[in-house]
């Protein structure tokens, strides 16, 4: 076995003198290996040429294994220091106005950065994201609590309402200390309490005609979170004219619905659905009908779930489709959405959006 093993090392450094390639040294190896392998099963026990060379078949063909294993140990080595070293460039060459993340940002993020469909560079993408949350009520708490925590850059936060003692049954980012306070005011509280590293921009004022254009300019994505239908038509319009992805949302009682409306990729907008305002009393208010305290917790966290997709592109979303959840039965279902081609506000999308 010790000559077999001398002559290896003389061939390899035989060839290292001669300057032949790595691979045409490993070959003259192998050919050596195969001689000797077929010698150890062809020649009788007790031959010399098979003792001198090792006596035993099975004993080159562990070591061939191991060292197959070795090699292959070092080429995922190699694969996965390639990867890293791509991955790396991929993010560097991602345009930011935003600095690196700290070490603290990177541990905070770090079961995001470790998800297939996200990573580095979606984390990225959240922290260099504006979005536009309206109301800071049942669907806009829990939206606005899971943005934060998923490193969303900068949220904005537009409402005119006060904090009153009937909130807090089911909108989670207000506490009783805040009684009376501005709700802008008291989710900026609990936002920067959760993630100082982000940017909150509270806007305590009611959403007009008027400065709508001016304030969705800023941002991204728009949540939709009120419930009234006058402010729902005026948040559509305003998206559908800035060419934002609007994700909308409703409850009452036991129910939800939401959806992501984007006309500029082909899908509905939220007039194409709801062409006119139901009548009055035919779709009451939380405050007139009631809803179970937990459900806007569930369709608020869904709208972030599916704003974290719309910003890295995870996964497939809710865009032409709608999901409605039915808490008091534990149902829900999924309802495919069409543009309509006469609705008033995204029918001929291309002009108003420029193209």
């Amino acid at each position: 076995m010790i000559v077999v093993l001398a002559m290896m090392g003389a061939i390899w450094a035989l060839g290292w003198g001669l300057g032949a390639p790595k691979r045409q040294r490993w070959i003259m190896i192998a050919v050596l290996l195969a001689a000797v392998i077929s010698a150890q099963l062809v020649l009788p026990e007790g031959n010399p040429l098979r003792e001198a060379t090792g006596g035993d078949a099975r004993l080159w063909l562990l070591l061939i294994g191991f060292a197959i294993l070795i090699m292959g140990y070092r080429t995922i080595l190699r694969l996965l220091r390639a990867r890293i070293s791509q991955d790396r460039s991929e993010q560097a060459a991602v345009p930011s106005k935003a600095e690196p993340f700290s070490e603290t940002e990177i541990n905070r993020y770090a079961r995001h950065m470790i998800l297939r469909e996200v990573g580095g560079l979606g984390q990225k993408r959240l922290k260099d994201a504006k979005v536009l949350v309206i109301g800071a009520g049942g669907l806009g708490s829990p939206s606005l609590m899971y943005l934060a925590a998923s490193g969303v850059g900068t949220i904005g936060i537009i409402d005119d309402d006060v904090v009153d003692g009937s909130n807090l049954q089911r909108q989670i980012i207000h506490r009783d200390a805040h009684i009376g306070m501005p709700k802008v005011h008291s989710a900026e509280v609990a936002l920067k309490e959760l993630n100082p590293f982000i940017d909150v921009r509270p806007f305590n004022r009611r959403l007009t005609e008027e400065m709508s254009e001016q304030l969705f300019a800023d941002f991204d994505l728009i949540l939709d979170g009120t419930d009234n239908f006058a402010t729902r038509y005026l948040v559509n319009r305003t998206a559908v004219g800035a060419g934002k992805p609007l994700i909308a949302a409703a409850i009452s009682q036991w129910e939800g619905q939401i959806s992501v409306f984007d006309p500029s990729r082909g899908a509905p907008c939220y007039e194409c659905i709801f062409p006119e305002a139901p009548a009055e009393g035919l779709a009451p208010t939380c405050a007139e009908a009631g809803v179970i305290g937990p459900l806007p917790g569930v369709i608020g966290s869904l709208m972030a779930v599916e704003a974290v997709k719309v910003i890295t592109g995870a996964g497939e979303g809710l865009l032409g489709r709608m999901m409605i959840y039915d808490a008091l039965y534990a149902d829900s279902r999924i309802m495919k959405l069409k543009p309509r081609e006469s609705c008033p506000v995204c029918g001929d999308v291309n002009e108003k959006l420029g193209k």
